[in-house]
């Protein structure tokens, strides 16, 4: 579904990612991983066509993605939960959910049965809700638009224990039901559970791919991940 190979990016004249390779699947989860500054945003932003493409390829179900804008990769089936959640702030809780909706089975009553928290607060404004609400309106929001391939950006950051839990229940959910996901998050001991394939990013560079029983296994993920 979405395959990256020999991805160079960055920010104005600053160089980040000098070599990124890594594939989805349909169907697939994959987790995205690497210490802080690595370029794990970067890919992501770079993938959404939020930065440009510096160099290698990017590709959609065999067709190239280069140089085309945000809306055009969300509307070939990418959804995205960004870093820092960006809800709508003056928007209430539906209207976020009906500002980005599109066709498909993830309808608004679709989103609140999945975070029943969010019907209770479809009346409050985005500023209004908590972290974790936001976590919640963030992934519904994406949901939203009927994506094929959710990217999830620090998909836990800052949440309070149990928050955290509903929302990897979440994930899992969206995972038995066939979704493909590409997430980063701090937390290995979920990613390891729930993720098919991880790929470790260092320096701007793929250094490593494989299984969780191969991370599990692999002296690699010390040396990368600072465990």
């Amino acid at each position: 579904m979405l395959d990256l190979a020999g991805v160079r990016s960055g920010y104005g004249e600053t160089p980040v990612l000098f070599d990124v390779s890594f594939g989805v699947g349909a169907g697939e989860v994959v987790a995205l991983l690497g210490r802080n500054g690595m370029g794990k945003t970067t890919t992501i932003r770079t993938i959404m066509g939020l930065l440009p493409l510096r160099g290698g390829t990017m590709r959609v179900d065999g067709d190239s993605i280069a140089g085309e804008p945000p809306f055009r990769i969300a509307q070939r089936g990418l959804g995205l939960v960004p870093e820092g959640r960006q809800v709508f702030p003056t928007l209430t809780v539906a209207e976020n959910l009906i500002a980005t909706a599109r066709p498909g089975p993830w309808t608004q009553d679709a989103v609140y049965e999945l975070f029943p928290r969010l019907r209770e607060r479809r009346r409050n404004l985005g500023r209004q809700l908590s972290g974790g609400e936001q976590q919640m309106l963030a992934i519904g929001r994406a949901l939203a638009t009927n994506p094929r391939l959710l990217i999830l950006d620090e998909a836990t950051e800052g949440l309070a224990p149990l928050i955290r839990a509903e929302i990897w229940a979440c994930i899992a959910r969206l995972k038995a039901a066939g979704l493909a996901i590409l997430l980063i998050d701090k937390t290995l001991g979920a990613l390891m559970r729930i993720a098919d394939r991880h790929v470790i990013l260092d320096k701007g560079v793929t250094v490593w791919s494989g299984t969780s029983a191969e991370l599990a296994a692999a002296p690699e993920r010390e040396r990368y991940l600072h465990l």
